[in-house]
């Protein structure tokens, strides 16, 4: 198999993540060593490789890549979008300068001159044209592309984006997220999620890949010299999939320059000589509740649930104390967008939890809680293995909670299964509770539209408050900084008193580099809020 780009071929080598090994980027960092007791890797200063526990996050194309953030930021190694951030916040993409225009509701973009294809096309005002329309017609679930209604070219150089109504948020969740499509590629492709030639991966980005494994979870992304911020200093990036203990062994023999590492050991691998960047509060770990079905849709089950579950036990025991435990309005204390008044709801209170089961029908019998003379049994599943996240929930989350509730009288049927499964079930509801978690919550507070009420597998999917969906419509398109903040209040204390999901904690995530390349944390997240510290101008520039 070969992966070619206008005459350029690259052989598809699909190397063993080990033997690529031992052949060779929000909220704001702790930055841990100082430079003259840093670590330098081993090999090629212009080849990174950087160690994933997951692997396979699929093909990185817009439409091939698994819709999680490790996928959307590979995607973006190849792909820009009209806005671009950095570590302090935004700044030209594909595009210059930008303007709303509130009388017109409508965005103006001045884009870059000079700015070629992967295969030599030149990139025009007509790509943004087409891409926004065929984003319209096969919808991407990862941005809503739906807000723009009409796109004009005003120039070879301009462009101008309407919306349906003024969309605060527009920055973050479109012009800094939406990938832009050559339109001479993608104009014939009439299935995009099928579309997996080497062709899809024609973009403007700083990077081409070259190989790509999904077997052995492995992509190797090799620079492209004629990138319009001009050739990147890192010539290669290696994505390898090794689990936590072989990525830390790595990572010290230097056969590894990138990892993220368990909160536990951060400290002595700081002493060691290497750097320590962490990231809190971008990431949350939570119980997702079908309350589409019995028991839980009854409101007052779903809050004794909240009050058994001692979430600040939980990242005690679990974490070792590296984490903030969950608020029920979902965003975290630290968010500059939180409301105070939610995030002490549901402390620890069996007594309390005892009342609201009381409420919904059920009495103790025999120490376990009835309805009917049937006892409260639930089912909750729980991912096994690596999901490419420190302090990702798993079977350690997982066991905590069917104890808890056991003592309270709910028993609990654990199952543990592979990541992707557990998202599969979530996405056609087949399951009561289960573990799961998302990032984006450093983002744009669009973050509670999306993980509340929109259809995303991993969000909430609540529709059972009129008051709510109307407030989360409110503050979507809500200019003025004040008057938001006071609706994303509201909302988080909506959700917190329906509680469609119970967010559990805030894991503090680590990651180690040996000092060949500086990560960092973007603003907001990359894109809309994937907090990874890969972005890619980590590459591009020192």
């Amino acid at each position: 198999m070969k992966l070619s780009l206008r005459g350029i071929a690259w052989p598809v080598l699909l190397i063993l993540a080990v033997s690529l090994v031992l052949g060779g980027c929000g909220q704001a960092p702790a930055d841990g060593g100082k430079a003259g007791q840093i670590r330098q890797g081993k090999g090629d200063p212009a080849v990174v490789v950087i160690a994933d526990s997951a692997g396979d996050w699929g093909f990185p194309s817009p439409y091939g890549h698994y819709l999680r953030g490790p996928g959307y930021v590979r995607m973006t190694l190849i792909f820009d979008s009209l806005v671009w951030k950095d570590e302090h916040g935004y700044g030209p993409g594909l595009a210059e300068k930008w303007q709303w225009l509130p009388d017109e509701k409508a965005w103006r973009f001045t884009l870059r001159q000079g700015v070629k294809w992967h295969d030599g096309r030149p990139f025009t005002a007509a790509d943004v044209v087409f891409s926004f329309d065929y984003y319209r017609k096969h919808p991407y679930p990862y941005i809503p592309t739906a807000v723009v209604t009409r796109v004009e070219a005003l120039s070879d150089s301009e462009i101008k984006l309407y919306l349906r109504e003024p969309y605060a948020p527009f920055l973050d969740y479109v012009a800094a997220s939406i990938p832009i499509l050559p339109e001479h590629i993608w104009k014939n492709v009439s299935d995009p999620k099928a579309f997996k030639t080497p062709e899809a991966l024609v973009g403007t980005g700083p990077y081409r890949l070259a190989d790509y494994s999904g077997e052995h979870g492995s992509y190797r992304f090799v620079a492209a010299p004629d990138y319009y911020l001009g050739t990147p200093k890192i010539r290669e990036i290696r994505f390898v999939k090794l689990g936590w203990d072989m990525a830390v062994a790595a990572l010290k023999r230097g056969e590894v320059d990138v990892a993220q590492v368990p909160s536990d050991i951060a400290d002595s691998l700081q002493k060691e000589g290497l750097r320590v960047i962490y990231n809190e509060g971008d990431w949350v770990a939570k119980l997702l509740i079908n309350h589409r079905q019995a028991p839980l849709d009854s409101r007052e089950v779903r809050q004794a649930l909240g009050y058994l579950i001692d979430r600040q036990a939980l990242v005690d025991t679990t974490l070792r104390g590296h984490g903030v435990p969950g608020s029920p309005g979902l965003l975290p204390p630290n968010s500059r967008w939180a409301n105070p008044e939610v995030s002490g709801l549901y402390r620890h209170d069996p007594q309390k939890a005892a009342e609201l089961l009381q409420a919904a029908g059920y009495k103790k019998e025999n120490g376990l809680w009835t309805k009917d003379g049937r006892p409260l049994k639930l089912e909750l599943l729980v991912p096994a293995g690596a999901v490419g996240m420190s302090g990702a929930p798993s079977e350690r989350q997982g066991e905590f909670i069917k104890n808890r509730l056991a003592q309270a009288g709910i028993q609990v049927d654990l199952r543990a299964m592979d990541a992707k499964t557990v998202d599969n079930r979530q996405a056609t509801w087949n399951f009561q509770l289960a573990l799961t978690g998302t990032g984006g919550l450093g983002c744009d507070p669009e973050a509670l539209s999306r993980l509340l009420v929109r259809d995303i597998y991993f969000g909430a999917r609540w529709q059972g408050n009129a008051e709510l969906s109307a407030v989360v419509k409110r503050a979507s398109a809500e200019m003025d900084p004040a008057a938001r903040k006071a609706l994303t209040a509201r909302i988080q204390a909506l959700a917190a008193e329906d509680l469609p999901d119970l967010p559990l904690y805030y894991p503090r995530s680590y990651w180690a580099h040996n000092g060949k390349v500086r990560i960092w944390y973007t603003f907001q997240g990359i894109g809309n809020g994937a907090p990874i510290p890969q972005n890619k101008l980590c590459f591009v520039r020192d």
